[in-house]
């Protein structure tokens, strides 16, 4: 059997293998909390108060950034036909984040919601301002896609660098760019339940999806229209990028390196890999936190940092292995 026909029971054990890393989520941490005792019904109220307002939202944040990140990359790719883009190598998340200044700097009082919003629509903005300068770009290898839109981040994080400093906000500027947990309670990751939605919508519109990575004049020939396909995948990109940047900050890396571990798993239908990517991003997004809770115990380090290493390690190892003519 190939390995596009992957049995259902992997994906099966996958998702196991997940919930076992979840598990372990809500049991490490500086506070005290034992399965046994919660069980029981012998724990302390301060380690039921820390296991149901922060553990919890902690590791639902977690797998929700997770799945909808490696989603949000896994739908990048097929709209740019590039193994090699995600939103932060495509200037979307810079771009989000640069709403996210600009509307805290213009309507602080806003509600989290609104500016989420606002951010989303920069990082709309930001994506298709990326491919217009790839259509005025001649592209003969594979590998200038992402370092154009490298180039184009590097100028949207500058600007967003200049405006927070000359604001104050550098501070605020760098809790966005660098993705960290530990600040999550209940009522401060809810809007993540956005990025769930977007994954279903990526489920429901795979098809569409994969025809549309064949170009657009196949997906013309077959009846589809090619710009609205194309807009569903920009706004679902667009807004996971601003969910996840407004509740945790940027992860760097997740939507590039999972969805390309995953085809080289079962294959590149969308269909068949929309599940294994939500599962794949949910659990790399765990094990990386849990390393970062783990490796300096009791202090914390950035999930960020941690995905930082793991995502180039794996970026540079994807770049090696491809042909110069794929």
């Amino acid at each position: 059997m190939s390995n596009y026909h992957q049995p259902e029971p992997f994906l099966i054990l996958a998702i196991v293998a997940t919930a076992l890393l979840a598990l372990v989520s809500l049991f490490v941490g500086v506070s005290d909390v034992s399965l046994p005792a919660l069980l029981a019904g012998t724990a302390e109220p301060r380690a039921v108060e820390v296991f149901l307002v922060s553990r919890v939202p902690r590791t639902l944040a977690l797998v929700l950034a997770g799945a909808s990140m490696a989603i949000g990359g896994l739908v990048m790719q097929m709209v740019v036909r590039n193994r090699f883009v995600e939103p932060s190598t495509t200037g979307t998340s810079e771009s989000a984040a640069l709403g996210f200044l600009t509307v805290t700097l213009l309507a602080p009082g806003w509600p989290l919601v609104a500016k989420m919003a606002v951010s989303a629509l920069f990082a709309l903005g930001g994506t298709a301002l990326f491919l217009r300068i790839l259509k005025a770009v001649p592209l003969r290898d594979v590998l200038l896609v992402p370092l154009v839109g490298i180039m184009l981040g590097g100028v949207i994080g500058a600007l967003t660098a200049f405006i927070a400093y000359r604001a104050n906000l550098m501070a605020s500027l760098l809790a966005w760019n660098m993705g960290d947990f530990s600040g999550v309670i209940r009522g401060r990751y809810e809007l993540l339940w956005i990025g769930l939605v977007c994954c279903v919508l990526a489920y429901v519109a795979a098809d569409r999806f994969t025809v549309a990575g064949m170009g657009k004049d196949f997906t013309t020939n077959l009846g589809l229209n090619y710009k609205r396909v194309m807009t569903l995948g920009l706004v679902i990109v667009s807004l996971v990028s601003a969910v996840v940047l407004v509740s945790v900050g940027s992860i760097p890396f997740l939507g590039l390196i999972v969805p390309n571990i995953v085809s080289l798993m079962v294959g590149d239908n969308m269909r068949r890999t929309v599940p294994w990517v939500t599962v794949g991003g949910a659990a790399m997004v765990l094990a990386c936190d849990i390393v970062g809770r783990l490796i300096r115990f009791p202090y914390e380090i950035p999930i960020a940092v941690v995905m930082g290493v793991v995502g180039a390690a794996v970026f540079l190892y994807l770049l090696l292995r491809t042909p110069r003519h794929a």
